[in-house]
């Protein structure tokens, strides 16, 4: 089952590859969250009376046929027919790979189940600090103790390698790695670093800069290349781990952005969005959000998950897709 999924992986993105429909998609299925991170703007809850429909989230996934997609918000769990809406993405086929991005503070054993029988395959689970700090960041106390009960409880219960700790890169946590690496093994789970850019908050502050920094951040990224060699618990792909390193030496700039070609983000009332960092360019369609955003985008400001997981050239993303997948 497996392989044949991960088969099916490889045929898709050579497929839309060609045709030069997004590799991934992010399905925001809400704005509103129940943290207020440093590093996003999208804490509070937030009225939404044009959501889309279920009919739209199935019509949307089929048009664009993407071999990945994200659930993501603000905080998605904030929904209570996530499940519905999971299914409607999810084809028969088994595609798209599905992964819930959340801070789980909502998770619970029957969520993780419930989820699982509608289709995600990953669940992204957000880590700044392998410690308390965690919830000062975040703004929502106990939430590392959350985390540090239900994570490891469900890694050892059912053992499906499928609970990925995300940490976003910033200058408050880059000294972390090796401790979240750790963490990630104690608590049975697999670890995924991205990185802080600016477009979001504006907040320069969280930038990683400076020669002593960038020096440690340097020590870091190998850190996280050469563990990738001794066991499975890393599973960003080592190219994305060293253009990380680029991005931030580069003062948060890395150029030849695909946005609206091999990426996509679906906002909640349905419209087509090449970038969340650019909200005010929504369109119908994705020819609409090439001709309108993407054939003039020149932005080179962020390296986040949804540009660095689809950017690599045909036999480094072919051959990445599927140690990534094999790992989980």
């Amino acid at each position: 089952m497996k392989s044949s999924l991960g088969v099916k992986m490889v045929l898709r993105t050579l497929a839309n590859l060609a045709a030069r429909k997004p590799i991934c998609v992010s399905f925001e299925v809400t704005h509103s969250c129940n943290c207020k991170c440093r590093h996003c703007n999208k804490g509070s809850i937030k009225k939404e009376p044009d959501r889309m429909s279920l009919d739209d989230y199935r019509r949307i996934s089929h048009e664009l046929t993407p071999t990945a997609c994200q659930l993501s918000g603000g905080e998605p769990l904030l929904r209570d027919d996530l499940e519905d809406v999971a299914r409607a993405v999810k084809h028969p086929s088994g595609l798209p790979m599905m992964v819930l991005v959340s801070n789980w503070s909502l998770m619970t054993e029957e969520r993780y189940l419930s989820m699982m029988d509608a289709g995600v395959d990953i669940f992204s689970v957000s880590l700044d600090f392998p410690d308390e700090r965690h919830d000062k960041f975040r703004g929502l106390k106990g939430l590392y103790k959350k985390l540090d009960d239900i994570v490891p409880y469900l890694t050892n219960k059912y053992r499906l390698n499928n609970i990925v700790l995300n940490s976003a890169l910033t200058s408050a946590n880059f000294r972390e790695v090796p401790g979240l690496v750790a963490k990630a093994e104690e608590w049975g789970a697999k670890i995924s670093i991205s990185a802080y850019c600016i477009l979001r908050t504006g907040e320069a502050a969280l930038c990683i800069t400076g020669e002593e920094n960038l020096e440690v951040l340097k020590r870091n990224i190998e850190f996280l290349l050469e563990h990738k060699r001794k066991s499975r618990t890393v599973i960003t792909p080592d190219c994305v781990i060293e253009n990380t390193l680029r991005f931030f030496q580069g003062g948060g700039h890395l150029p030849n952005c695909s946005a609206g070609y091999r990426s996509m983000v679906v906002r909640p009332n349905g419209k087509l969005n090449p970038c969340s960092y650019f909200p005010e360019h929504q369109y119908d369609s994705q020819a609409e959000a090439i001709k309108g955003f993407s054939e003039g985008n020149t932005c080179d400001e962020c390296y986040v998950s949804l540009r660095a997981m689809t950017e690599r050239s045909l036999v480094t993303l072919t051959r990445d897709s599927i140690a990534t997948y094999f790992k989980l």
